[in-house]
């Protein structure tokens, strides 16, 4: 374990702020949305499903939608902090994202959702 935090410390080490910027302007890639849930511990499993499949609906719903895939919580590792499911919603770009958060698909399931929802982590990110 201190091999690898030695090799990407050092990696890091030679790789400067600006490199990385620059790499991050000249390459872009897919625009993704990582949505992680944590349901209220009184969610029915119905409920859950429901939550499933309504957003499984949503790129048939809204078109700057270019991809999306989804699953439940399997590591080993014990670090998911209670959050049991994973959305990746892919886009082409920033205004795919754009165009999808005020999407009113989008805000009708952000309706059904909330009542059960205890948590929600998400994060966005270019594809490398």
């Amino acid at each position: 374990m201190k091999t690898i935090l030695l090799i990407l410390s050092l990696t890091l080490a030679f790789m400067t702020s600006s490199s990385l910027a620059d790499h991050h302007k000249n390459k872009p890639g897919a625009y993704r949305h990582v949505v992680c849930f944590k349901f209220k511990d009184d969610a029915s499993k119905d409920q859950v499903t429901a939550i499933e499949k309504a957003f499984a609906a949503l790129p048939s719903k809204i078109d700057s939608i270019t991809g999306y895939e989804w699953g439940t919580n399997v590591s080993p590792e014990n670090h998911a902090q209670g959050y049991t499911h994973c959305f990746i919603v892919s886009f082409k770009d920033k205004k795919g994202l754009e165009a999808y958060l005020p999407h009113k698909d989008h805000k009708i399931f952000v309706e059904q959702l909330l009542p059960i929802l205890d948590k929600v982590f998400v994060i966005d990110f270019v594809a490398k």
